[in-house]
């Protein structure tokens, strides 16, 4: 059984689970199943804007984020786009890389981007570029990225999400226990090889 990685591109906090979870893979044996799905429908499903309208609980996350990355050997160019423009389009070309072979690449691609060069995940050039770093001709992918296909997959997952209780990213989801943030990840390992 795989943990269940729920995710989406957007969310600052996902970044360090997108850079670390392959190490983590290879550490454990255990396998994670990513899952894009549209946070911004369910936080505005909340009426909930994390840190948009609260200027010291930002600077709290911008600071977090810097020390973290740090420790996890990861690059921060500080502070990162946020709010990015198209979430909707990031996570559905994620979902369609995902489908296809390419999404963990293009997704990681456009985190360090976005972290570490200061580019927006949600436009470009941060698409382009990205996709091709994951061998993808941009202008393609895009278009299968905006087709009505994966738009509507995207819903439906995002649907799934909603079902499952989630209320934020990152999630990892072990059969029904949902394991909130990228700081609970060892507590879903623990949880999966308990009930294994």
């Amino acid at each position: 059984m795989a943990i269940d990685f729920w995710f989406a591109i957007g969310s600052t906090y996902t970044y360090f689970p997108v850079m670390r979870l392959d190490a983590v893979e290879a550490q454990t044996g255990i396998r994670f199943n990513w899952r894009p799905f549209n946070l911004r429908r369910v936080l505005v499903s909340m009426n909930s804007v994390p840190y948009a309208d609260k200027p010291a609980k930002l600077a709290y996350m911008w600071r977090d984020i810097e020390r973290r990355a740090k420790g996890f050997g990861l690059t921060v160019s500080m502070p990162p786009p946020y709010m990015i423009d198209d979430l909707v389009r990031a996570n559905r070309i994620a979902l369609l890389g995902l489908k296809e072979g390419w999404g963990k690449a293009y997704i990681r691609a456009s985190y360090r981007r976005c972290f570490a060069e200061g580019q927006d995940a949600g436009a470009e050039p941060n698409f382009s570029e990205s996709l091709r770093e994951a061998g993808q001709n941009p202008k393609e992918a895009l278009t299968r990225a905006d087709a009505p296909e994966i738009a509507e997959a995207l819903e439906r997952d995002t649907d799934e999400a909603f079902s499952l209780g989630l209320f934020g990213a990152p999630n990892f989801v072990v059969g029904k226990e949902i394991f909130w943030g990228h700081d609970r990840l060892d507590d879903a390992i623990a949880w999966h090889r308990q009930a294994s």
